[in-house]
């Protein structure tokens, strides 16, 4: 058996072949695997004609296999085994996603977010590593420094995929013995006459104060710092009334609301990922996760 044109073999025509093969007519074979018998009919005359055989003798009542065809008939039948078992692997691989994912977030979402989701992955996800860092620069993503970022701001980078998966709700907070020592406030203007915690370089607390038409400076805020967990363990330690997400808030029953009607600005929750790597089985297995764990504890 010698074909003539053995470097433009197209072996896709083999499943065409082996389901005429096994059909016994073009109509059969057309129809177990869902496509049209014209189809059909120019796969099986194009691997004759890329083989230099004839496979098929055609009659009345359908197709009648020839010696060749039938000597053809075992190695056909080996490459499609192989194409199963290469299925089956390809998809068992996905299904059992494994290897490292690097997660970066900020500091609150790792320390007090991140690690109860990634206990349930890791039992939904057993053979996935992780490796979380605790960052608000997103453009670690960009040099593949992390494979996915939850990220408080949507990343404007044109080589990032972004997903808005939820909001963090903030609200003003102080802990149950500063209040007891000085009092709640009843209303926004009375926080002028507390201890405040606020950032320090970061302006975001003074341009909050200053949409709702308070002028303000930092020399109003009675700790500054730009770590946010800083400002949570200040809260708790009694030291003011700082302004914090709502989760990190569930987590100390000692730590009260104030204020509960002032309106402060929802930060989105974004999931982001570098647009060549989305497609790797381990990533997507860990996006999709977070993307629907996340948004639960926001």
């Amino acid at each position: 058996m010698n074909a003539q044109h053995p470097q433009g073999f197209d072996w896709s025509l083999i499943r065409s072949f082996l389901a005429a093969l096994d059909a016994g007519s073009l109509m059969g074979a057309a129809r177990a695997l869902h496509t049209s018998q014209p189809t059909l009919g120019r796969h099986i005359a194009e691997l004759e004609s890329q083989l230099g055989l004839t496979l098929f003798e055609r009659t009345g009542r359908g197709l009648v296999a020839t010696a060749s065809a039938l000597q053809l008939e075992a190695s056909a039948r080996a490459m499609e085994a192989g194409a199963l078992q290469l299925s089956r692997g390809v998809s068992g691989a996905q299904a059992r996603a494994s290897g490292t994912v690097r997660i970066t977030a900020s500091q609150p979402v790792a320390c007090y977010l991140m690690l109860p989701i990634l206990a349930d992955m890791r039992r939904a996800l057993p053979e996935i590593q992780v490796e979380l860092e605790s960052s608000n620069v997103v453009s670690n993503l960009l040099r593949r420094e992390a494979d996915i970022a939850v990220r408080m701001a949507r990343p404007d980078q044109s080589t990032l995929v972004a997903k808005k998966i939820g909001i963090v709700k903030v609200g003003a907070y102080a802990s149950r013995d500063y209040l007891a020592r000085h009092g709640a406030p009843t209303e926004a203007m009375d926080l002028f006459h507390h201890a405040l915690i606020g950032f320090d370089k970061i302006d975001d607390t003074v341009r909050g104060f200053r949409a709702h038409g308070q002028s303000i400076t930092r020399e109003a805020f009675a700790l500054r710092s730009d770590d946010l967990i800083v400002h949570w363990q200040a809260v708790r330690a009694g030291l003011g009334i700082g302004f914090v997400a709502d989760y990190l808030a569930r987590t100390d029953s000692n730590v009260q609301r104030v204020l509960p009607t002032l309106k402060l600005p929802e930060l989105p929750m974004w999931l982001a990922v570098h647009r060549e790597i989305r497609t790797s089985a381990r990533i997507r297995a860990v996006f999709d996760f977070l993307a629907k764990s996340l948004p639960g504890v926001s």
